[in-house]
């Protein structure tokens, strides 16, 4: 009895020291601003463009990080703020000092903190100020140190200085565009961050950093096709080498002025000379396709787009109206391509080819067409309230054809037929992604001869649903001609606007751990 007596203390001594000797979760926040903000455009991102979500509401962003994922048991996760816009204009220093100050407010009441998923675009501009997100970084890094762990996540199309590669442990990049992988990429962000955390290595011995002098549009890089398919496909297998962790290739953002903006290959790990090689020949890799990226569809002028479309007896025959595309940074209200339409005789009669227009932003117009109702006249003015330098606002006289309140975004929208164009005129800029955007507003998009939307490569379901399709080079904010932009700042030469340029030097940059420096 003596002895069982003992052995029950024995046992219970084993499970208190058990418990007791249990690793601590880590702790890790949550925090990121996204916006791509076309310096070519004369709009300017309020505060109010942001889609805030702060503490629990951010988990939202991330499925991957859902209350009963793996993911989410691994850690104390504490998130702050994170927000992102529509693509547009530069921020307002108001607006980015706002949001960058709660999100250091938010981090400071939790402090402290194992890791950081840091979760940016990488393309922001600020008005005054170059490199916001290297500027944010720093910022963050004094509040939270140098000990806790940085992964840092973006798109492909953001900009990587060498101040945020520096004060990022961790990074990666999407590796599809369109991106149908963001939140495969996210969440390798987390899942690197996690590991390293478990395992105790913490930050990477190495971090290679290397530019690369190409600045294009996505519109040219897509990994559809190739050459853009084929070097994103060269990634994974060098991740899976040891003593590398990650490996990524930005392409930039082309429409914003500033030193920044430029291609960048990064790779992180353990063994210096698998990160450095790996690098090198992703940067080498990208420089010998440069010449071999073209657009992912047929490109031309707007009179030929329509010329096209006219003539096929496919449906529907679909216009990128790219110049002025919202989901790229342009203003979205810009009306030369609307107003080259309605000049057209094929489209004066309500007989003539069917024609939807997404979308242009009109509040006036918005406002009488709810106060007409469907089926009534309406006359009232619509677009150029920002972007006025192609074309200015348009009067528009039609018919109500349908109105559409209270969606996701709280917009209104309303469709005036004018001739035989659908017009899709909106309480405030949206893009056209999905077939249902169309159809809930009573269009039927599969069975109209010419569908133009505001965008550059099509999104996957409109793509899907294209009978034939153009890409039509019209002016605008991102404009796809980018030796009309004007570029002042940019650092030269920069492939393609210097073509007879010298092979640059392509050797491993290696970028000082964290705090390094300090």
């Amino acid at each position: 009895m003596k002895n069982l007596y003992f052995l029950l203390l024995a046992l219970l001594a084993f499970s208190c020291s058990s418990k007791d000797s249990a690793p601590e979760l880590p702790r890790i926040a949550i925090a990121g601003l996204a916006i791509e903000s076309s310096t070519f455009s004369p709009a300017l991102t309020e505060e109010a463009a942001f889609k805030a979500r702060r503490d629990s509401a951010v988990f939202s962003f991330y499925p991957f990080l859902a209350e009963d994922s793996i993911d989410r048991k691994r850690a104390t996760w504490i998130p702050t703020l994170r927000a992102h816009a529509l693509p547009g204009g530069t921020v307002t220093r108001e607006a980015y000092e706002s949001l960058v100050n709660e999100t250091l407010d938010r981090l400071k009441a939790n402090l402290p903190y194992d890791g950081l998923f840091f979760d940016i675009h990488g393309a922001m501009s600020v008005v005054g100020l170059d490199d916001p997100e290297g500027d944010f970084i720093v910022r963050v890094r004094e509040v939270v140190g140098f000990e806790t762990l940085i992964s840092t996540s973006m798109d492909l199309h953001g900009n990587v200085s060498p101040r945020l590669a520096e004060n990022s442990d961790l990074i990666t990049c999407y590796r599809m565009a369109p991106h149908e992988d963001a939140l495969d990429s996210k969440k390798r962000a987390v899942e690197n961050l996690l590991d390293r955390l478990e395992s105790g290595k913490g930050k990477p011995a190495f971090k290679a950093w290397i530019p690369v002098p190409i600045l294009l549009p996505g519109e040219k890089t897509s990994t559809r096709i190739e050459p853009g398919k084929g070097l994103y496909a060269k990634i994974p297998a060098l991740t899976e080498k040891e003593g590398v962790i990650d490996a990524a290739i930005w392409m930039g953002y082309p429409w914003a002025d500033e030193p920044r903006n430029h291609g960048v290959v990064m790779v992180t790990g353990d063994d210096e000379a698998e990160v450095k090689a790996a690098a090198e020949y992703l940067a080498k890799s990208y420089w010998d396709v440069r010449n071999e990226f073209e657009f992912v569809a047929p490109v031309a002028t707007l009179d030929e787009s329509l010329a096209m479309a006219l003539k096929s007896d496919k449906k529907p025959f679909m216009i990128s109206d790219m110049g002025d595309n919202p989901t790229a940074g342009g203003a979205g209200d810009v009306t030369w391509t609307l107003n080259e339409i309605l000049k057209r005789p094929e489209f004066k009669s309500p007989t003539g080819p069917s024609v939807i227009y997404a979308s242009i932003p009109g509040p006036d117009l918005v406002e009488k067409a709810m106060a007409a109702g469907v089926g009534n006249q309406v006359t009232g003015m619509a677009g150029a309230m920002v972007d006025n330098r192609f074309a200015p606002p348009l009067e528009l006289t039609g018919t109500v054809e349908a109105i559409l309140e209270g969606d996701i975004d709280a917009v209104v929208e309303v469709v005036v037929k004018v001739g035989s164009v659908h017009v899709i005129v909106t309480q405030k800029r949206k893009p056209y992604h999905n077939e249902s955007d169309f159809t809930n507003l009573g269009l039927d998009p599969r069975n109209t001869n010419i569908v133009l939307v505001k965008i550059g490569y099509l999104v996957p379901e409109l793509y899907d649903m294209r009978g034939d399709w153009i890409m039509a080079l019209t002016p605008g904010g991102v404009d796809q001609d980018l030796e009309r932009l004007g570029y002042k700042r940019i650092n030269r030469p920069m492939f393609p606007l210097d073509q007879e340029m010298e092979t640059p030097d392509l050797s491993a940059r290696i970028i000082p751990a964290s705090g390094q420096l300090k």
